[in-house]
């Protein structure tokens, strides 16, 4: 069996940061990434150098703006952002409730934007923040619209359980999914939280897939399901003919 290759342990040392760990000392980037000592110093420099890692004045080594630099570049990412921050904002003046846009990883929901009143429902959201996706509305509403065989591996797969009203069963899923798929709309109610619900609704790239979700989040005992739907269904056709869906051709 081979060992790691170099591209294998750069990617280590820059899995060593995450949103627990935003900076690191070169002790603890060698044991997170699982690197000894001195195979970390080198990596260490040679990110650095090249701007993907950045250290301060106490030795303290953080994520470089370089790697910002080509994160913008991610269609699913800055871009995608830039297009649906109107319509978001427009939802969240309507609404002055948590606003929040993400994308499909694997089987996470990433968060990319994410709007916030001081006086709405505290959430376990932050831009770059990564959930399961049958535990959120985005989720939701961007699994019930991926490939039938991913989706049949998803609900087959272990369901990670937060709160008591996280749906766990595949069945349960199962029909989550094709209620979403009936209505437009994805509703978890404290999946996360036990006083959050959330309304999603999925965003269409032109060619008519579904690119991401954006959704709504209220503390559940003021949540009016019926009112807030239209509202977010609004805002996620808005972006979808940004992005250049043109639902009339997509009847013919």
């Amino acid at each position: 069996m081979t060992g790691p290759t170099a591209p294998d342990r750069l990617l280590s040392v820059l899995a060593a940061f995450d949103h627990e760990h935003p900076a690191l000392c070169l002790t603890d980037i060698s044991r997170r990434a699982g690197l000894s000592l001195t195979t970390a110093h080198r990596l260490v420099g040679a990110l650095t150098e090249w701007g993907a890692l950045e250290r301060d004045e106490s030795g303290v080594y953080h994520v470089g703006l370089r790697l910002w630099e080509l994160a913008a570049l991610a269609p699913r990412g800055l871009a995608l952002r830039q297009i649906a921050l109107p319509y978001l904002e427009d939802l969240y003046e309507a609404t002055h409730e948590n606003v929040q846009l993400a994308v499909r990883d694997g089987s996470d929901v990433v968060y990319i934007e994410w709007l916030s009143g001081r006086s709405a429902v505290g959430v376990h959201i932050r831009v770059g923040a990564r959930w399961p996706l049958h535990a959120t509305g985005v989720g939701l509403a961007l699994l019930a619209h991926g490939d039938p065989r991913f989706q049949k591996e998803y609900c087959a797969g272990e369901l990670a359980s937060f709160t008591p009203y996280t749906i766990t069963e595949p069945a349960r899923l199962r029909r989550e999914l094709a209620e979403v798929r009936r209505t437009g709309v994805a509703v978890s109610d404290r999946q996360i939280t036990e006083d959050a619900l959330s309304v999603a609704a999925p965003v269409r790239a032109a060619d008519g897939t579904v690119a991401a979700a954006v959704s709504i989040v209220v503390p559940h005992a003021d949540a009016q399901v019926p009112v807030l739907a239209p509202a977010v269904r609004v805002a996620a056709r808005g972006i979808s003919r940004a992005l250049g869906w043109q639902p009339e051709r997509a009847l013919t």
